[in-house]
Parts: structure tokens; sequence; C-alpha cells
């Protein structure tokens, strides 16, 4: 359960958009705060990271990012308030709530409440051109495949849908960064990705040598659909220079999430702050394009913190009462 602290966050004196919460009562808020991310190289680091510092700006509570093992571990240290936020997957946030956690079994995390939608995990599988390997048939038997940090949203469901698919692989764990620089020096033969795109471990790679992103085919994606928690998802061909046409792949929805006892009324102003500014999150990640009210209802297995759920209700997206912690 230990982590690594990467990052403090100094708020600002001057509030860098909007200042929502000076009148209220702040006697219940805390007085600084955390969130779970990843690892590094990865996109929940990235967007979390910048998150944490733009509700410190605008909220004048000292905030800042934590490296840990991903969604899995997140559900876990909010769960038990290690950690107030965090960011996870609906996957192994399901599989969390109902006690089945490989961290904790037999433990049900329901004292983890949804906060806001952030985007789809898309599950990719990327190779060097070298390698010769353009397509998941391609890939040979007992080839080494780097799945993400131990407990991670891939290193959860990406061997299993490997095996599915029919693939023998020795399995390997690590950053996304030490994996792409596994990968790129030889060390392994596949990086099975899932991270909200572009990840920035993909991104960096395509900048000092070549790789194929290898899509799935009508087969493949059906056999995951129909197995797995996921839907189909196309990654634009803008996505990555390697890419010549759109690659279709298969996902599942993240959602920030925050220990259900947290402040109501600091809840709610964060829900806001990231809800009302679309555009600052954009600039923080590429993949916050999806963090829109809009996509409240990919949320199937939290219950709503809330604070959370009254801005919703507020502004014309309901959730019912059954739903709120």
């Amino acid at each position: 359960m230990k982590t690594q602290a990467v990052m403090a966050v100094a708020f600002a004196s001057t509030f860098a958009v909007a200042t929502p919460a000076i009148a209220q009562d702040r006697s219940d808020w805390p007085s600084n705060f955390t969130v779970g991310t990843a690892s590094q190289g990865g996109t929940y680091f990235a967007y979390g990271s910048g998150w944490a510092n733009f509700v410190a700006e605008n909220l004048g509570v000292s905030g800042g990012a934590e490296i840990t093992g991903g969604p899995v571990q997140n559900m876990a240290l909010v769960h038990t308030g290690d950690l107030k936020f965090g960011l996870t997957t609906m996957g192994p946030a399901r599989e969390s709530m109902d006690g089945k956690s490989p961290l904790a079994p037999g433990m049900k995390m329901d004292n983890v409440c949804a906060m806001f939608p952030m985007y789809e995990t898309p599950f990719s599988v990327t190779a060097l051109s070298s390698s010769g390997i353009t397509s998941i048939a391609d890939i040979p038997d007992g080839a080494t495949i780097g799945f993400g940090p131990a407990g991670s949203t891939s290193d959860t469901y990406f061997p299993r849908m490997m095996e599915a698919l029919g693939v023998d692989f020795e399995r390997r764990n690590g950053s996304w960064s030490d994996l792409g620089g596994q990968l790129q020096d030889g060390l392994i033969d596949v990086v099975a990705f899932a991270a909200g795109i572009p990840i920035p471990a993909v991104s960096q790679l395509e900048v000092q040598t070549d790789v194929n992103i290898i899509e799935m085919t009508d087969a493949e994606a059906e056999t995951i659909i129909d197995n797995f928690p996921v839907s189909e998802f196309i990654i634009p061909e803008s996505t990555y220079q390697s890419l010549e046409q759109p690659s279709r792949v298969v996902s599942m929805w993240n959602f920030a999430m925050v220990n259900c006892d947290v402040s109501e009324s600091f809840v709610y102003e964060m829900t806001k702050l990231t809800m009302e500014n679309n555009e600052k999150m954009v600039s923080i990640h590429k993949a916050a394009r999806n963090s829109v009210p809009e996509n409240y209802t990919k949320n199937n297995v939290l219950p709503w913190h809330p604070g959370a759920a009254r801005w919703f209700n507020e502004n014309g997206y309901p959730i019912e009462d059954s739903q709120i912690k």
C-alpha cells in the first residue's frame, strides 16, 4: 500500500480561473489533499498531477499527486482513507467494490464515491517496426509482453485478453516509461498499453524509433467485447504520427473518485471547477476532451459523492437519491 510522493503543489495567492468557494464555510475542508495516480509515463500521472495543480490554484488548498500502482491500488487507498482522492477504471472498481481486489481479497471497498467522468482507456498494443509484428496474431509464442505496473488496469485485464486471443506470452511489469525503454532496447517484444490517449510513453517512443501501433481485427474485438467489460473504441489517426489510419481497439471508462467521508462542500467545488472548465482540463491532457458532464452516465459501478451529485443535479444531469452515498 506504500506510495511514493512526487509532487507537492503549493496553492497560488491569486486564483487562475475563478474563486467559487470564497464565501463558503470552509471549516470542514481539508488543509491539503493528495490524488492517487499511477506510474510516470502514463496518462493517469499526467492527468492527475495537472488536475491537482488546477484545483490547488483555484480553491486555495495545497494539493499534489502521488505515484501509485494505478486503479486497483487507488481504490484501496481511497477506501481506507490513506488517500482522499484517486483515479480509477470501472472494471477494477467493480472488482474492488465486490471484494475481489487482488490486493485485499474479501474486503469490499465500498467507501469510495464517484466525482466525475474522465475518459476512456483504450487497450492498445505497440511493437517496434523492426520486429515485424504488425498484428496480434504475429506475436510469437513465448514473447515477453509488458503489461504496465502490477495491479494496474492493463495488468489486471490485458493478460486475460491475450489469453482469450490465444497468445502465449511471458509477463513483464513496470512503469510505462520503463517498459517503453525496454521495448526500444529490445529487452521485451511488445507493450500492451491501457491508458488515455495520447499515451506519453508511446509519443516518446515515436520520437526515438519506428513503432507499430496494432489494431484488433473484427473477430478479435468481438471476442474481447463478449468476455470483458469493454466496448469498441477507435484511436483517431491524428493521435500518433505512426498511425496512417484510425485504429480499432477496445476501451474502458475512467472516473475520478473520492473517499465518501470527504467534505460535501469541498467535493462540490472541486466538481464544479472541473466540469465547468473543460478547456483548461484539455490543456492538462488531451484525453480530458471526454471529461464532460454528459458522460456521467458511464458510471454504473460507484455510488456518487453527495457533493458531486449536487453539482450534477443542479446542472441538469439527474442522479437519483438511491445512487448517492
